[in-house]
């Protein structure tokens, strides 16, 4: 029609993507973090010398997809890593099945990290735009329904530049023509946890959500750091206390369900106690 751009999406997929997003940021849930790299998880494993295998991974993401199904209450979402979508447990069961059976929705991780961007000081840019479309494609036909595309800016009293402020808008603007087309209100916001101690981030996003005024978004969480430290720790890769580092996980996830609606109250311990996550130059 003269004036006006094509119609890239049917009715029913723009209510699919209306649908998908609503959920994840549905009253009381967020979502679970879990695409580290394989060496960003050979660093937690490292906290507690447990060796970066490809079986020990498998081992610790299942049990993370493994914990009662009432996770669903707190999480809505989990952003996997690449190898994740292709793994199983034991007995042949894909991993991604396990979240879909406990009505969570899974998720990935579509950028290919982050690259030095010269002539900055020490900026960086997201690489992955190459074949994106490609990808997404498959992972959908996979079983993801969500993804995560990170620019990552760096605040000092020098930065962020404007080189790569333009360099980090121009590769968002390309996803979002990639896109096509979305739905035309946000429905929610999803923070991180920004190497900020479990308790830390549980109470801020609760001090954000408990702040009376009008809020017209969702605002809740895609903790990954701050949903998973106390888990390994107690997990130290041993079976036996699969069970007690998935209870974590359960009051972790409740905690910041209740955040997210500004009703959690009193104190959140953990194994992991106070500990600042922050990790200085973090790579993405």
């Amino acid at each position: 029609m003269s004036g006006r751009f094509a119609e890239y999406l049917s009715e029913a997929k723009q209510k699919e993507l209306r649908d998908i997003a609503n959920a994840i940021v549905a009253p009381g849930k967020g979502i679970l973090a879990a695409d580290e790299s394989v060496s960003t998880i050979g660093k937690r494993f490292k906290s507690i010398n447990l060796e970066n295998t490809e079986e020990n991974r498998r081992l610790y993401r299942q049990l993370l997809f493994s914990t009662d199904p009432c996770l669903a209450k707190h999480i809505s979402g989990v952003i996997l890593f690449h190898d994740t979508v292709y793994q199983k447990t034991e007995d042949g069961t894909p991993l991604i099945k396990l979240l879909q059976d406990r009505g969570i929705i899974p998720g990935i991780k579509v950028d290919k990290g982050v690259v030095p961007l010269a002539g900055t000081w020490d900026e960086g840019t997201t690489q992955g735009l190459d074949g994106l479309s490609e990808r997404c494609a498959q992972y959908k036909k996979d079983g993801c329904h969500f993804a995560k595309w990170r620019c990552v800016l760096k605040i000092t009293e020098r930065t962020p530049s404007y080189q790569a402020m333009m360099e980090n808008a121009n590769a968002l603007a390309t996803i979002q023509t990639l896109q096509r087309r979305v739905p035309a209100a946000v429905p929610g916001i999803v923070f991180l946890s920004g190497g900020m101690s479990e308790a830390d981030a549980t109470y801020n996003l609760n001090a954000i959500n408990a702040m009376p005024g009008k809020k017209p978004w969702a605002l809740t969480f895609s903790f990954g750091r701050a949903l998973q430290a106390s888990v390994i720790k107690i997990w130290q890769g041993k079976k036996e206390n699969t069970q007690a580092a998935q209870n974590e996980l359960l009051k972790l996830a409740q905690a910041n369900g209740l955040a997210a609606l500004g009703k959690f109250e009193g104190t959140l311990e953990t194994a992991a106690g106070g500990q600042s996550l922050f990790v200085a130059n973090h790579a993405y």
